[in-house]
């Protein structure tokens, strides 16, 4: 898409192959209720399922077609625990069925439990999540075109601040995705 708003919140803050979203996300809307199903009442399946459907989409784009590996941003142990599941992870799984990718949990890791993000403006959710990722190990993604994943894309400070980290790693290309994107 011309003019993608989804890479465009990323524009002069990181360098990105390509950005995409299967919905835009709306307060009060149907997809927000979608997305608090699968994120706060344990329908995970609803996760896999939507990225079963977008990773076919995102095989028609040239620029997904070598997607190697598929990384969620992760969650924190303890909010993990809590939760009992990464719903970026469910996604990823769900994308990498048909983009033949394998999903990537371990090199990428969230060092610090942040607050969570859903009612913080812009600056602050950047300055709550600017130092919360390290990277675990840089070789597996080396030289490789990876697929940043999480569910929801709001101001784009959770993929900015992974995605900077993802970028200390030798020769990576870096594309991003989500479920859904808050228009702005």
């Amino acid at each position: 898409m011309t003019d993608n708003p989804v890479a465009n919140q990323f524009v002069g803050k990181i360098h990105i192959n390509a950005a995409a979203s299967y919905y835009y996300f709306t307060k009060g809307g149907k997809v927000q209720h979608l997305i608090h199903q699968f994120k706060y009442l344990g329908y995970k399946k609803i996760g896999h399922f939507i990225g079963t459907i977008y990773g076919e989409k995102l095989l028609q784009s040239p620029m997904f077609r070598d997607i190697i590996y598929i990384v969620p941003i992760p969650l924190h142990p303890k909010k993990e625990a809590l939760r009992g599941y990464n719903q970026a992870e469910w996604f990823a799984k769900g994308l990498a069925v048909p983009m033949n990718a394998d999903v990537d949990t371990t090199s990428l890791v969230r060092t610090t439990d942040s607050e969570t993000q859903t009612h913080k403006a812009r600056f602050s959710r950047w300055e709550n999540v600017k130092e919360i990722f390290a990277l675990k190990d840089s070789n597996t993604l080396a030289g490789q075109h990876v697929l940043l994943v999480d569910d929801v894309i709001t101001t784009g400070s959770t993929i900015e601040a992974a995605a900077q980290i993802l970028m200390g790693v030798p020769d990576i290309k870096i594309s991003i995705c989500s479920i859904a994107c808050a228009l702005h």
